[in-house]
């Protein structure tokens, strides 16, 4: 399975990450340990939601959508 998840800042609830992983948990470690750039500044951070998907490539292709102007607004509307 790959995911597509949400991650949301503990201590600035404004400041949120999607990505994607084959492997959810590792990844949420890899946040909170400041192993990511984009994410570093702002953990701890916790899973606000994800999605799983058989096909890496629909994946990516959902992660990117999620990342363009109508999937920010997509996440606001229905998540944030």
């Amino acid at each position: 399975m790959h995911y597509v998840y949400l991650i949301e800042s503990v201590y600035d609830r404004s400041q949120h990450y999607v990505g994607q992983t084959a492997d959810l948990k590792a990844r949420i470690f890899e946040h909170n340990a400041g192993k990511s750039t984009h994410t570093a500044r702002y953990r701890p951070w916790h899973l606000v939601c994800y999605l799983g998907f058989a096909e890496e490539r629909k994946a990516i292709g959902f992660e990117r959508y999620l990342k363009s102007g109508s999937g920010k607004t997509f996440l606001r509307r229905h998540f944030l």
